[in-house]
């Protein structure tokens, strides 16, 4: 599991497909906003497809560099699993 304190605001992220941003490999699903309750990764809504923001859980993170996080989720998969609301286990 990847360590929390890797996790940047600002950082992109990627999900498995094609597709690049950037030079990065995979499809880009969002930007952080923020680690919250160390358990979740808030998406900006800025950057978001329907201009909310949006959670996933920590362990859906495969990799992290200083451009990016990478999920171990295929695109579609991540976007159809993002939870909508603040995580009540927060």
């Amino acid at each position: 599991m990847v360590d929390a304190s890797q996790i940047k605001e600002h950082l992109m992220v990627h999900a498995k497909g094609m597709g690049s941003m950037e030079g990065s490999p995979g499809v880009h699903i969002g930007t952080v906003d923020r680690v919250e309750g160390g358990k979740y990764i808030r998406l900006t809504q800025n950057d978001s497809h329907d201009g909310r923001c949006h959670w996933f859980p920590l362990d859906w993170v495969e990799s992290v560099n200083n451009e990016a996080i990478y999920l171990n989720k295929r695109a579609e998969e991540a976007m159809s699993q993002l939870i909508d609301q603040p995580p009540a286990d927060m």
